[in-house]
């Protein structure tokens, strides 16, 4: 067997980042870090499905708005997954985990009314700020001040994406 190197012996190192929080906090948060993640990548794909398959008089409102809510969710998937990282966890690495873990519902109905599709995507968005909201205790309790701080800004992109939908969507 050929003796390795330096160069392929530190290709081959497991994945390590130095961070001052306890390993017990490392594990709690990149799990709940993964679970939001997850989440945010079905909550995009959800929302980018309505965007893809809205239809009827307000078509275009309807379709803009989407469309930028998307692009919002899958904003935050990089900062999000490089958060796991900065701090000594790993983070996702196939839709196969993706699926996994996601905790929003996946709804591959062939029709879904443009009234429907907004409620169901303003409770998603409910639903997520509750998670960030549950994450950021987990942050308190063990001193991760960078995270909490992240997820308050998340909070807020989730509550008026809540906002926005709920008030699109209200009967005349």
């Amino acid at each position: 067997m050929k003796k390795p190197t330096a160069a392929t012996a530190h290709r081959a190192a497991p994945l390590h980042t130095p961070t001052d929080l306890k390993a017990a906090a490392t594990k709690d948060i990149t799990g709940a870090l993964n679970l939001l993640l997850a989440d945010y990548f079905a909550l995009y794909l959800k929302t980018k499905n309505f965007h893809w398959h809205m239809s009827g008089p307000h078509f275009r409102d309807y379709h803009l708005l989407l469309d930028e809510q998307g692009d919002q969710i899958f904003a935050t998937t990089d900062p999000l997954a490089e958060r796991v990282r900065k701090i000594g966890g790993t983070t996702l690495r196939s839709i196969g985990q993706i699926s996994k873990l996601q905790r929003v519902l996946d709804n591959d109905a062939e029709y879904v009314t443009p009234a429907d599709m907004l409620a169901e995507l303003a409770d998603d968005n409910l639903q997520l700020v509750i998670r960030l909201r549950e994450t950021h205790g987990l942050c308190d309790e063990h001193g991760d001040i960078a995270t909490a701080s992240l997820l308050e800004n998340w909070v807020d992109e989730a509550e008026r994406r809540a906002w926005f939908l709920f008030e699109t969507g209200r009967a005349g």
